[in-house]
């Protein structure tokens, strides 16, 4: 019998084929489905859809990895981090919110509690390793050295989310869904017959599931309108509901249009004035949709050892984003900065994560941005 595993189980059709995969490889596991959110006490009612069902959407997760579990001849464990989930990701996600940036909530969610409180209780109850149904891959040097890599499905491929994951955290963790891709998962559970094999993938905040955004974040950081401002021309083109709701970028739900004087064409958010609960957008190809720079803090890398100076590589701003060149600059894990011929919509507390071919070198946090002349961009 190989190493003793501890998968988490979501309920969801990707960590039931990896439980199977594991399996059939030999290893020693057992389930654990996490729940980290409790809507009653963390005062989740606005936006809610679930509040007035029989059944909260996490509880029909559990049902479902329970009898996935029992169809997969697995045991399962049921184990709370609600307490965990609220320091270490909500707490921030919050405050990032609050100050006008954008979190990432996935990528704290796996740094804090699937692969940090979910791997100490691992470790404490005589588990060798941790696995998820994450779409990532782990490389081994021969030093033995755990390296990140994309998975084999690059449609699917989760290791923008991972990035913030320390190389020790990833010693202790398999994935094995990183070789096949989301059609082959979906035909390994159906020929299993499990249950689950056609569920919807889940969407929404990390572990919090489906929200009604504005709404949801309303319960937590009360919504103020304001004006929407048309930066070029200094011009107010309409009232938005909560500048805090909004990310660079953004084009739908602004409810802006059909201005006279304007073309026919999208407005997109390029930036907000929290203090003065100002939202800024422009149309389509201007100045202030692009950035030439950016400071990273919290930047966590994954290589033997990082080296100060500058090094070519690649840059991912966003999940569904393109890798883009970047010219990349090690001070410390406080500060680094990333040099660019000009991208759109890099966003202010989103993660940029870095990339040497198919290889996840680390990540940090989009602190501040710089135009061409290398001033600081305060909106």
């Amino acid at each position: 019998m190989k190493d003793k595993v501890l998968l988490g189980l979501s309920g969801g059709v990707d960590s039931a084929v990896a439980g199977y995969l594991l399996k059939k490889q030999g290893y020693d596991v057992t389930c654990c489905f996490m729940r980290n959110w409790d809507s009653i006490a963390n005062n989740d009612i606005l936006g809610n859809p679930t509040l007035q069902g029989s059944q909260c959407s996490q509880e029909i997760d559990y049902e479902d990895a329970v009898k996935t579990a029992k169809q997969l001849g697995l045991p399962i464990i049921r184990v709370d981090f609600i307490q965990e989930y609220w320091d270490e990701v909500f707490s921030y996600f919050l405050v990032e919110y609050k100050e006008g940036r954008t979190p990432n909530a996935d990528v704290f969610c796996n740094r804090h509690i699937k692969f940090q409180a979910f791997r100490d209780y691992a470790h404490k109850h005589g588990f060798d390793k941790i696995a998820m149904g994450h779409y990532a891959k782990r490389v081994d040097l021969e030093d033995g050295f755990a390296c990140l890599y994309k998975a084999a499905d690059k449609n699917k491929d989760q290791s923008y989310f991972l990035a913030e994951v320390t190389e020790e955290q990833l010693k202790d963790a398999l994935f094995p869904l990183a070789d096949i891709d989301k059609p082959e998962v979906r035909r390994i559970a159906d020929k299993l017959g499990l249950s689950i094999a056609k569920k919807k993938d889940s969407t929404g905040v990390c572990f919090i599931g489906e929200r009604r955004f504005k709404e949801f974040l309303d319960n937590y950081l009360p919504a103020q309108e304001g004006d929407i401002i048309d930066i070029v021309h200094n011009k107010k083109v309409g009232t938005h509901s909560g500048v805090l709701y909004y990310t660079v970028g953004q084009h739908r739900g602004l409810s802006v249009g059909g201005i006279k004087g304007y073309e026919n064409k999208p407005f997109f958010v390029v930036g907000k004035d929290v203090k003065k609960n100002v939202l800024y957008v422009a149309q389509e190809d201007n100045e202030y949709m692009l950035s030439y720079k950016c400071r990273l803090s919290d930047v966590n890398l994954i290589v033997e050892k990082p080296t100060l100076g500058k090094i070519k590589c690649n840059a991912k701003f966003r999940y569904r984003g393109k890798d883009m060149p970047v010219e990349f600059e090690y001070i410390s894990k406080d500060e680094a900065y990333l040099t660019y011929p000009g991208y759109k919509y890099v966003a202010k507390g989103q993660i940029a994560v870095l990339y040497s071919g198919d290889r996840c070198l680390g990540g940090g946090i989009i602190k501040e941005t710089f135009d061409e002349s290398g001033k600081r961009i305060e909106i």
